[in-house]
């Protein structure tokens, strides 16, 4: 029973644990007591209250210890009968069992489902907080009903495999073969937005699983008898639990899903691991990847992406570039006939969430920023950033007698000679350039390792010498030098906009002077994807380019879009700041690598309403914006992703329902690729992921595979 319980739930944390087992000790303790000094009085209770116990183990056990505890002969006066010493011991070891289950079950929702539970709860408190995650009405009395909206969009007919909540928040029924294991539910539900702040963007006819407005629930996966048909992946590895040959995995819940067969070809690249090269710049486990390319190939995935590091690849000196461990790893990919997109990684790698290995900036140039740190980024305090250079230095030379645009043409000039034969056979299909940090073109607004926090503003990064050099400018040459400086009223890194004088609503951001500062911040941002991609055009000629561009969602319900605004993004809600960005890459004939999730991390437990988040409302502001300039957009997962609610919302961006133009992204890259994805279970469920994307027609619901 506890293996059951422990599959319900996951496992939870080993504090946690140890503390539950020593309240469950101490209430044995209290509880072996009171049997002992009030077993009368508890007898009364029960015949005349009929009080109930937290569960039908409960009852069980208490009606059991009625029974051998008291007798009442001819009906008169009870009279107590000892119990043997043994049986008390059972008694008490079938009691502190049942009260351990019942204390990993509360510790796994504690943790990992954000479940509001009391330090003494029971299976009471359990089942409402369940019912009310699902929709429905739990009184203080526990009477419980459906909601009105539940009653009103209940499916009429039939059950349906154990469903995961969505937005419409259906509620169906498991078939009783079937055993949920790994459910854990996500985030909390958004407050509803008024969709007519939008910038009169199309947005999309919603869905049964849309995330946007509901909980997200892991993965989960049944167990029922054989008999349907059956895929078998012998090269993933087995780290389910063990099951009898003759069960059937059932890999995800069915739902009203929609049918894709028929719809465009999106192709599906999966990323590569971070440190997938090593610092010598040597393929770290070419054993293993070659395993997985094989299972990736199976799954009949377009190709791979992979991170091409500035700091592995010209490390130690300047302009001698190192190539061999993507050689070698081309080659591999070459040979499984999958296709490649790079990244031209100019950033460092290991300061932000989800950075497993610590990949810095070339040695070289961390030795000119020790004597001249304004070729980082630096925020109004005087800490520098060493994420990547500042745009101050584009056309500076102080990178050893070049510019920072001619150091990032001359690592692009030189990847696409040492590839010139994979360029020429069409091996690789994209290259994606690195315009700042993650990658991303935007300001390090929000560094982790400056204290920043979610959801924080951020701060505004341009207070190094060569950016203010060139703000100086702009402000004499608008005639007016005093605002050659940074807001001094905008706030920290954890500030919220109502804070600040500068953001708050009618603040100085909508000044003179702050749309004046706002103007030329962007700008540069601006001005610096249009000249490295005006450079990596150049390089990779006949080859599609693309840019990669953040989802700053939080604080977008607010008017002066206050996160977005210290990014460099001028997109308050008066202002469309990402339609500049789209004409840039236009221009370049570039695609827009676009991704824009909600934050959710166990330790931050932050509820986006707070935030007055949205991130569908970003997501569709700007797919209208390139739509309407006609460029091509690309699209990943920020997040990992394992379970068929995620992937039918990304299905649902990636091919956008009633599209009057028929719009659809170009491609999508799942991140990444990680032993969890391997798991039999995952990769089931990512196989039938990829054949949507890919248009094909699912002849069952429900994809099985027998281990």
């Amino acid at each position: 029973m506890a293996t059951d319980m422990q599959k319900l739930i996951g496992t939870s944390e080993e504090d946690d644990e140890e503390e539950m087992d020593m309240d469950v000790k101490e209430e044995d303790d209290e509880d072996e007591e009171n049997r002992e000094k009030h077993i009368a009085t508890r007898v009364m209770v029960g015949i005349e209250g009929g009080m109930a116990s937290n569960s039908s183990n409960n009852q069980f056990l208490h009606h059991q210890h009625i029974q051998e505890q008291v007798s009442t002969p001819g009906g008169g006066g009870g009279t107590r009968r000892s119990r043997p010493l043994e049986e008390k011991e059972r008694t008490k070891l079938r009691e502190r069992h049942r009260r351990a289950i019942t204390a990993r079950i509360l510790a796994g929702l504690r943790r990992h489902g954000n479940y509001n539970l009391r330090v003494r709860a029971d299976i009471n408190d359990v089942i409402a907080a369940l019912a009310r995650e699902a929709g429905w009405v739990v009184l203080p009395d526990g009477t419980t009903f459906p909601s009105r909206s539940q009653q009103n969009s209940r499916p009429v007919g039939g059950t349906s495999a154990a469903a995961t909540s969505s937005s419409t928040h259906l509620v169906s029924q498991q078939t009783p073969s079937a055993s949920l294991r790994g459910i854990s539910p996500g985030c909390r539900t958004s407050v509803d937005y008024n969709s007519c702040r939008l910038k009169g963007v199309f947005m999309p006819t919603p869905s049964p699983y849309d995330l946007s407005t509901s909980t997200q629930s892991q993965n989960s996966a049944m167990m029922g008898d054989g008999g349907e048909q059956t895929e078998s992946h012998p090269l993933i590895g087995g780290s389910l639990d063990t099951v009898n040959d003759k069960q059937v995995v059932d890999i995800s819940p069915k739902l009203a899903e929609r049918d894709f067969g028929g719809t465009p070809y999106v192709p599906v690249y999966v990323m590569l691991p971070l440190g997938v090269v090593n610092m010598k710049c040597e393929l770290a486990d070419p054993d293993g990847l070659l395993k997985q390319l094989r299972v990736l190939k199976s799954a009949n995935v377009d190709g791979v992406k992979v991170d091409c590091w500035w700091g592995i690849v010209e490390a130690h000196a300047p302009m001698e570039y190192n190539w061999n461990g993507y050689k070698r790893l081309f080659q591999m990919v070459h040979e499984h006939k999958l296709k490649l997109q790079v990244v031209m990684s100019f950033h460092e790698c290991g300061c932000n969430v989800g950075d497993d290995v610590c990949i810095p900036l070339p040695h070289w140039i961390a030795e000119i920023g020790r004597s001249n740190p304004d070729i980082f980024f630096t925020d109004r305090e005087g800490r520098c950033n060493p994420e990547c250079l500042s745009w101050g230095i584009d056309k500076e030379r102080v990178l050893r007698g070049r510019t920072a645009l001619e150091v990032y043409f001359d690592y692009m000039r030189s990847f696409r000679v040492e590839f010139d034969e994979f360029f020429e056979d069409g091996l690789i299909s994209m290259v994606e350039v690195g315009l700042g940090p993650c990658g991303e073109l935007r300001y390090p607004s929000c560094p982790v390792k400056h204290g920043w926090r979610y959801p924080g503003i951020g701060e505004f990064q341009c207070y190094d010498q060569y950016l203010l050099k060139n703000l100086r400018k702009t402000a004499e040459a608008r005639g007016h030098p005093f605002w050659a400086r940074g807001p001094e009223n905008a706030g920290t890194y954890n500030t919220q906009p109502h804070e600040t004088g500068f953001f708050c609503d009618g603040g100085d951001y909508d000044g003179h002077y702050g749309r004046f500062f706002l103007n030329w911040y962007s700008r540069v941002l601006v001005e610096h994807g249009d000249q490295v991609l005006s450079f990596a055009k150049l390089a990779f000629e006949g080859t599609q380019i693309a840019a990669k561009l953040s989802g700053i969602h939080w604080w977008y319900k607010t008017a002066s879009h206050a996160a977005e605004l210290t990014a460099g993004f001028y997109n308050p809600s008066n202002r469309d700041g990402y339609a500049a960005i789209a004409v840039m890459l236009k221009k370049h004939a570039a695609a827009l690598n676009f991704s824009c999730s909600k934050l959710r991390m166990l330790d931050q437990q932050v509820n986006f309403a707070d935030a007055l988040a949205d991130t569908d409302g970003l997501l569709w502001q700007v797919l209208n914006a390139a739509w309407d300039v006609d460029i091509p957009i690309a699209s990943e997962n920020a997040l990992p992703c394992h379970d068929r609610v995620a992937y039918n919302k990304i299905l649902d961006n990636a091919k956008p329902l009633n599209n009057p133009d028929g719009r659809h992204f170009w491609s999508f890259t799942y991140l990444r690729l990680s032993p969890l994805l391997m798991e039999r279970q995952n990769f089931m469920e990512f196989e039938r992921f990829v054949k949507r994307m890919h248009g094909i027609t699912l002849e069952n619901s429900v994809i099985t595979c027998k281990i």
